[in-house]
């Protein structure tokens, strides 16, 4: 049996081991007004977050709340690129904003490099997991995962009414992020408990989110012994083996840069392919010129990611200081919306509509700056993908019941439920 001395049971280093940041007291509840008061837990902000972010962007372009120790929330374009590439004044070290901050101590490496990690850590660390997602090792993936979007289509034959994301969406990036790390394709179902729990707990108590994080790291110590064990060609086996400034990887490093491919390589994707269906089934004019005009899709594919970006990230601010024309204080959190900028009219023309051969579009759902999303080629190739294979497949498509969808609360944001009628 091969022994890693770093993965034995005494080093199982999790969680709760070493988060001894600041808790803050848990607040729920309406929220009274958005730009002093603003809260991405609550149920408004999952159902429909861009009139509250328009709202702000034309009288409080950066909102304020007391809630989880104090927040800020910029809506404009030009805000949120100016933080995301600012590394001196705001740090990575949590991309998740709630009532907990994890301690100081934890940077510049933090809890899942390298996208919770900050220069110079972060360059290396990122730079260790680029060859997994050319577009080159992407490519390579194109043909198992179209023909797995066909096996989720057949399942579904029969089906007067189906949930797109449940029986759809969901499936994709599982299967494919359990292929990249060699874990266990029946465990899918775990998955999505796991990334439900990271990204939409974070207004629960802290001790019950360490405690959820917690059951994702002995999972990921057990897949990691797995592969001690019984070493093969996927991306834990190389992450258990790379070298970094001389060195293996600690056991920490290795698992918190599974836990971000296992959380954010699977719920920013699903809920990109569940966004895009949900505005298809809702706008057929637009579902039946891509079906009539297939080479399109690239293209309105970029405008589907702008206008239903699904990802919001966090930063925390260094040391006091003014910004913006506001008073910041060292530990506040920004929460980077990056959908309220893809929307900022300032920055796209018609920018709240939908124009599918729109030809200039920078927009922004990938991120921006050091922590521009790794996967983006991969995500982009899921989610053409899975729209392709789908308009192949159930070209007629309408949502059954609209009432009846449901979206994630929290920093990623797409939909949970989505039952469409099929023809």
């Amino acid at each position: 049996m091969a022994v890693d001395d770093r993965f034995t049971q005494h080093f199982r280093e999790k969680p709760s081991d070493r988060l001894v940041g600041v808790r803050n007291q848990v607040v729920t509840g309406p929220v009274s007004d958005w730009a002093t008061d603003f809260s991405h837990t609550e149920p408004e902000w999952a159902a429909d977050p861009y009139p509250i972010q328009d709202d702000l962007r034309r009288r409080c372009p950066i909102a304020h709340t007391d809630r989880f120790g104090g927040g800020w929330l910029p809506t404009r374009y030009d805000d949120v690129t100016a933080i995301a590439y600012d590394t001196d004044r705001f740090s990575s070290r949590a991309v998740i904003m709630g009532n907990y901050r994890p301690p100081q101590e934890l940077a510049p490496i933090g809890g899942a490099p390298p996208i919770s990690s900050d220069p110079p850590f972060h360059h290396d660390a990122r730079k260790l997991l680029l060859p997994a997602f050319t577009k080159s090792a992407v490519a390579k993936r194109e043909e198992a995962t179209r023909a797995y979007c066909h096996a989720l289509v057949d399942a579904l034959e029969g089906q007067e009414v189906v949930d797109a994301a449940r029986d759809y969406a969901q499936h994709i990036p599982v299967r494919v992020i359990a292929d990249m790390l060699g874990f266990p394709p029946e465990d899918g179902p775990r998955f999505r408990e796991f990334v439900e729990n990271t990204l939409e707990g974070a207004n629960l108590p802290p001790e019950e989110r360490i405690r959820r994080l917690d059951a994702l790291f002995d999972y990921l110590y057990d897949q990691i012994g797995d592969h001690v064990d019984n070493p093969r060609d996927d991306l834990t086996t190389y992450l258990l083996t790379a070298e970094l400034h001389g060195a293996k990887l600690q056991p920490s490093h290795v698992a918190g840069t599974m836990s971000l491919l296992l959380i954010a390589g699977i719920d920013t994707t699903w809920s990109a392919i569940g966004a895009s269906l949900w505005h298809l089934a809702r706008t057929p004019e637009h579902r039946e010129r891509l079906v009539a005009e297939p080479g399109l899709l690239p293209t309105a594919m970029e405008e589907l990611l702008r206008v239903y970006a699904p990802v919001t990230m966090a930063r925390l601010v260094r040391d006091d200081m003014r910004w913006g024309g506001v008073d910041m204080k060292a530990e506040d959190w920004i929460l980077l919306s990056f959908p309220a900028a893809n929307r900022d009219p300032a920055q796209f023309d018609r920018a709240d509509e939908v124009v599918l051969d729109r030809e200039v579009n920078r927009h922004v759902a990938f991120g921006l700056g050091i922590h521009r999303c790794l996967g983006s080629h991969l995500a982009r190739m899921e989610l053409r993908i899975a729209l392709e294979v789908w308009l192949e497949r159930v070209p007629v498509f309408h949502l059954a019941d609209p009432s009846a969808v449901t979206w994630a609360a929290g920093q990623v944001r797409g939909p949970r439920a989505l039952p469409l009628r099929i023809g």
